[in-house]
């Protein structure tokens, strides 16, 4: 199925170099949100693709709503699922824009979002892509934290950074074509872009642009929620780039530490405290400093209820703070 509008609609703009693609699956009450954030956008792109990775809810009708109003060209194919990973490489293939963008079908974009990414690529040739920070909200577009408040990102050569898993929000980044098409994502794995910032950053910058001009959506179908699957997938990226970021199996060895030791305090927030604790006790190294050892032994011991109480307390604040947001 494909609905296809790139004839009906007035040639783009010489400026016009982006390409943005929408991986769709199951988020059919997101899905006109997000493509309405990309249709508002002050910098129009060459294109939007729309790839429905075989969606089983309503999806689809949402998607063609939404594609009615869009005034660039764009185009909706709908067919079996493949993957995310399969999705973005089949994006990749059909569209023909300098740089190249995806949405997730459940995050937004905020007004502004391509013109700023756009121009800080423009600016800095040696980069492979543009990041920033972003909101995290909730299924009512309410903030419920900023990663500005607590993510220590780097701007140009950020190997160290990406493999100690300080990484952007996927809806944050704008890449640049060439150096993806170098890539591409892997289908074989459960994070795909995990995977490929850590390729990408041996081989050019990231550049970093402070301002939030995205949002990725918390809700209770999110991958993310699954901390075993996301330490075992984030501990075989880091294994699989060796070779890539030329480490040494030290150097391995205690970026291993440090990510299972940021994941215990994970486990620790979800309830999941066995597991916690298994993963401090065979990670000593990999904790930033004795009083990150003391709090986090002291948190073991914190009743679950207090913990919940704490992450609404700041979820509470954000909101104070942020409101909901606008695209």
């Amino acid at each position: 199925m494909a609905i296809d509008k790139a004839a009906l609609v007035e040639s783009p703009s010489r400026d016009a170099t982006v390409s943005v693609i929408v991986p769709s699956y199951n988020h059919a009450p997101f899905i006109g949100r997000c493509l309405l954030s990309i249709i508002r956008q002050s910098y129009s792109p060459l294109e939007l693709i729309v790839i429905d990775d075989g969606s089983t809810d309503e999806s689809l009708k949402e998607i063609e709503q939404a594609l009615k109003d869009c005034r660039f060209p764009s185009q909706l194919i709908a067919r079996p699922h493949k993957g995310l990973g399969a999705t973005l490489n089949d994006g990749l293939r059909r569209s023909r824009g300098k740089y190249f963008a995806y949405l997730g079908s459940d995050d937004v974009w905020l007004k502004g979002f391509l013109d700023a990414r756009v121009h800080l690529l423009e600016a800095r040739p040696a980069a492979v892509l543009a990041y920033g920070h972003a909101f995290m909200i909730n299924e009512h577009d309410q903030v419920l934290e900023c990663s500005s408040d607590w993510a220590r990102y780097s701007d140009g050569h950020v190997e160290q950074m990406v493999l100690h898993r300080i990484v952007p929000f996927s809806p944050s980044v704008l890449y640049r074509r060439e150096a993806v098409e170098r890539h591409r994502w892997r289908e074989d794995t459960g994070l795909e872009d995990y995977d490929l910032y850590l390729r990408l950053s041996r081989e050019g910058e990231f550049a970093f642009d402070s301002q939030v001009l995205c949002a990725w959506r918390s809700h209770r179908f999110n991958k993310s929620h699954d901390l075993e699957f996301m330490l075992k997938e984030c501990l075989e990226a880091q294994r699989r780039a060796v070779s890539s970021l030329n480490i040494g199996t030290d150097e391995l060895e205690l970026a291993n530490s440090e990510l299972k030791w940021r994941f215990a305090l994970d486990f620790i927030k979800a309830g999941q405290k066995r597991m916690a604790l298994g993963l401090i006790c065979q990670n000593l190294e990999g904790a930033p400093s004795y009083g990150s050892v003391a709090r986090t032994m002291l948190s073991l011991i914190v009743p679950r209820f207090a913990i919940n109480w704490r992450r609404k307390l700041i979820q509470r604040r954000a909101f104070k703070r942020y409101g909901s947001i606008e695209f």
